[in-house]
């Protein structure tokens, strides 16, 4: 049992375990966030099982603090010159350390672009040992990727939130056969595992998803709810070409990502550049918007995508320690060791399906059969540990009541902190005034004259409204409906444009709120939103100040 309590910003959660047998009770341990009580299930529940199982060596490093305990990370993924590191600078508009852009593979290494109070780089080999940064283990990669890995550390606000990790260009035709001297698509699933958001960037010039492209977005699978596209450079070419690159890109996209749903794919220009063919700026702005507001709310999931982060892990260590127990189970004890190991290797798939049956285990949850073959070709199965009921109860535990009662936590995290997003750099400049999405268009039109908006075309409106039969100068609610009626619009619109036009709240209109009605109708039919209050430069002047 349990029971979480919030005072001011403390959270505390309590947690009872019943561990021994004589049916004591241990002490209740103290969460005082999620991150914190994230921490603790991992190295008390989850970790036994991956450590006896031998986990890291198959799937992923162990977790460590920092992994809990880091900001937000955006992961840029893309082929080269198709504006990664443009988009970077457009976000935080501002240069960065080591940052270079150019037509050709430019930057070469992976880049962690975060916070820090001095402007510097530090590079990979000191950034795996320092127990800050969540970087410890990719030490397993060796030198030739820690020479290519550095941090850049800036002052600058976008960063005071969330970290960006710029990777090396995807390279296509000839340029792909050159090994790295690491394995590329494994570092970028290692990142894939830890980041929030994976934006995948494509150039509208140049579509062509090359072979080492295909096997990275691939490695991502199983992350494809943190994926995002980005048509770049959308602004260079006219809109029968953009309908065509769209067209293309998504069938190529639907080929490579094996998913029913269709991933959200962004178009625009994302640099502070002119654009060149401004016919498509209200599209361009308007998917700007989106993507800003989606990356903006990160800090505010960031609990929640951990969460779900570890809950996906601790499938995987259960399915993984299934594997490994059943493996064992059919090895001889004394000879013919060698030979039954190629047997069962032979028939994982076999192995695989008896899981799934006597486990009632979902297919997905499984590891890729062809890989994890690979895997065991290397292993001693001799070692391998049989099934300790033990370690899987407490994950079962873990999973089944922890879990909820840490999602109380979250959730009131989440209402503590409403105003987590990101700040400064290029979220600022659209946020407000004149170039905020939408000014003075729509229902904001007017809003920065003088003269009431809806005077312009209330000449015509007065003419319908005489026709109603005004009595003491008002329309009944029956004899405006008759009217309205005819823009064809559904009863729930008409409904809600009634409500903001009836500003006296009497019932009738009069021939100003008659003539806001209709304002509001054509607002509507020009495809633009309503407001959920009416604002005050639509307010009919003779109501004002009332």
């Amino acid at each position: 049992a349990g029971d979480v309590g919030t005072t001011a910003m403390r959270f505390t959660f309590k947690m009872f375990s019943w561990a021994n047998k004589e049916g004591k009770r241990k002490d209740p341990e103290l969460f005082q966030t999620v991150s914190d009580g994230l921490k603790r299930l991992y190295r008390s529940k989850l970790f036994p099982l991956e450590d006896a199982y031998r986990f890291h060596e198959f799937h992923s490093p162990a977790l460590e603090d920092a992994d809990f305990d880091n900001k937000p990370m955006v992961l840029l993924v893309g082929q080269y010159s198709t504006g990664k590191t443009t988009f970077i600078r457009h976000l935080m508009e501002q240069d960065f350390p080591g940052m270079r852009i150019g037509p050709e593979p430019t930057t070469d290494s992976f880049i962690a672009v975060m916070y820090g109070d001095q402007e510097g780089l530090v590079p990979g080999n000191a950034l795996v040992v320092d127990p800050k940064k969540p970087f410890r283990k990719l030490n397993a990669f060796g030198n030739a990727f820690l020479n290519r890995f550095v941090c850049a550390q800036m002052p600058n606000p976008v960063l005071e939130s969330i970290s960006i990790i710029d990777t090396p260009g995807i390279l296509s035709g000839e340029k792909q056969r050159i090994s790295r001297g690491y394995d590329f698509a494994a570092v970028l699933e290692w990142f894939a595992e830890r980041v929030d958001r994976i934006i995948l960037l494509f150039d509208a010039h140049k579509l062509d998803i090359s072979d080492e492209f295909s096997e990275v977005i691939r490695a991502l699978k199983n992350h494809e709810d943190k994926m995002r596209v980005v048509l770049n450079k959308a602004d260079q070419i006219g809109t029968q070409q953009l309908m065509r690159v769209y067209g293309a890109l998504m069938w190529s996209l639907g080929k490579i990502v094996n998913t029913p749903e269709v991933i959200r794919v962004y178009i625009g220009s994302f640099w502070a550049q002119p654009l060149l063919v401004p016919d498509n700026r209200k599209l361009f702005e308007a998917e700007e918007k989106d993507l800003f507001q989606d990356i903006q709310g990160l800090p505010r999931n960031a609990a929640l995508r951990k969460l779900n982060d570890l809950i996906k892990r601790a499938r995987l260590a259960k399915v993984h320690a299934y594997i490994i127990s059943a493996l064992k189970k059919e090895m001889p004890n004394m000879f013919g060791k060698e030979n039954k190991k190629k047997e069962l290797i032979a028939n994982l798939g076999d192995i695989y399906a008896k899981i799934e049956k006597e486990h009632q285990i979902s297919p997905g949850d499984f590891p890729k059969l062809s890989k994890m073959q690979e895997m065991l070709a290397g292993q001693d199965f001799s070692k391998f540990q049989s099934m300790k009921p033990k370690l899987m109860e407490a994950v079962e535990d873990m999973l089944s009541n922890d879990i909820a009662k840490l999602m109380t936590l979250v959730r009131q995290e989440e209402a503590a902190m409403p105003s987590q997003v990101v700040q400064g750099g290029a979220f600022e400049g659209a946020m407000n005034g004149p170039f905020g999405h939408g000014y003075g268009e729509g229902a904001g039109e007017g809003i920065d004259e003088l003269e009431w908006i809806v005077a312009r075309d209330k000449p015509t409106y007065d003419e319908i409204f005489y026709t109603l039969s005004p009595v003491n100068g008002k329309v009944s609610g029956a004899m405006a409906k008759k009217e309205m009626v005819k823009s064809k619009l559904p009863n729930t619109v008409l409904g809600k444009i009634w409500k903001l036009a009836d500003v006296d709240k009497d019932g009738f209109l009069d021939d100003e709120e008659f003539a806001l009605a209709n304002h509001l109708i054509k607002v509507k039919l020009e495809g633009h939103e309503l407001p959920s209050e009416l604002p005050d430069h639509l307010v009919p002047p003779s109501k004002r100040g009332q």
